[in-house]
């Protein structure tokens, strides 16, 4: 398939995405049209399946794929790659603890020639189906390459995101074939008190998008000794609203009952609870923390745990800037492991 060819089927997912989100139909063909209600009605009607997936986190996780999916993005993520020579049977197991977490994988197989054989996380099984089927349409190429299948008897390899215990399942299970797995990682923020409003606003969207359950969500700060924590508190207190969720509150009320029985230390305000930990990844309705003194020290020892964090949020440069830890670019791979040069050279 030709460059541009694949170029343009994903502008037209991307205006989907869009217009699922800003209700303008505009300049849709007759293909996105007849996906259009479709869309819609999940977005409402999917938290019936996941009670996580609320209509709010659909809309953001299309508008997030709706913004990677456009042309200049796409034009420099895949200029750097060739189809591979051989089309070969891939078989990726997606999770399921955000919206489409498992689409880019699905692309990356479609895109470097390969049939996909996708097994859908129950958690997110409606969304993705949905999306594999505009898919479909959207490329006739892609029609026969695109199948969800419940067991992977037939593939030539693999990769697969999950928990550590099924990591190691799959690399028992799938000992003969090329694979990439993915374990448990988790997201963190380190902070110097020179942080700006807007920077603690987008810090609060790092930590609250998607109720905390990516491994891009922050669950983990780093602070220095002196860092007034009243400022995080009102950053955070635009999602108050979170206190309104059945199974988020049910997270935050069992939390802070087990912390308070065992005269744990907690500063919390009604729908966060802010806990001294030197865990990296906190439950549900839990924010962990950690002072420090000598950040190039704080940095050494993150070294040292490189393979639980998925990224860094800061104001150096070389971290991801507040706010974006849920907007990665189509060519931030997880894991920091590149999906597509492993595709593609199979």
């Amino acid at each position: 398939m030709e460059l541009n060819q694949k170029i343009n089927s994903l502008l037209s997912l991307g205006q989907l995405f869009k217009s699922l989100v800003d209700n303008d139909v505009n300049g849709l063909n007759q293909i996105q049209q007849e996906h259009l209600e479709k869309g819609r009605a999940l977005i409402e009607t999917v938290r019936h399946e996941n009670a996580w997936f609320t209509a709010d986190s659909v809309e953001q996780a299309f508008a997030a794929w709706g913004e990677a999916l456009v042309e200049p993005k796409l034009s420099q993520w895949l200029k750097a790659y060739a189809e591979a020579k051989e089309s070969k049977a891939v078989g990726v197991i997606m999770a399921g603890n955000i919206p489409l977490v498992g689409l880019h994988d699905a692309l990356c197989v479609l895109l470097s020639g390969h049939r996909l054989h996708a097994k859908l996380s129950s958690k997110d099984a409606s969304l993705m189906a949905f999306v594999l089927s505009v898919l479909q349409s959207l490329e006739s190429e892609w029609k026969d390459k695109i199948k969800v299948s419940e067991r992977l008897n037939e593939i030539d390899c693999l990769v697969a995101t999950g928990s550590d215990n099924s990591a190691r399942y799959f690399e028992y299970y799938f000992k003969d074939i090329q694979k990439i797995i993915r374990k448990n990682r988790t997201s963190l923020a380190i902070l110097d008190g020179s942080e700006s409003a807007d920077d603690l606003k987008g810090l609060a969207s790092d930590v609250f998008t998607h109720f905390g359950l990516g491994c891009r969500n922050v669950t983990k700060l780093y602070l220095t000794k002196d860092f007034d924590k009243d400022r995080l508190f009102e950053a955070f207190y635009a999602y108050r609203h979170y206190a309104e969720h059945n199974a988020y509150a049910n997270n935050y009320d069992y939390n802070k009952a087990v912390y308070l029985l065992n005269k744990i230390d907690l500063l919390e305000n009604g729908f966060l609870l802010l806990k001294e930990d030197e865990a990296l990844q906190s439950p549900v309705g839990v924010l962990f923390y950690e002072q420090y003194e000598d950040q190039q020290e704080l940095l050494k020892k993150l070294e040292e745990q490189a393979d639980q964090i998925q990224c860094i949020v800061s104001k150096k440069e070389q971290h991801i800037p507040f706010g974006k830890a849920q907007q990665p670019e189509l060519w931030d791979y997880a894991d920091g492991v590149d999906t597509m040069a492993f595709l593609s050279e199979l």
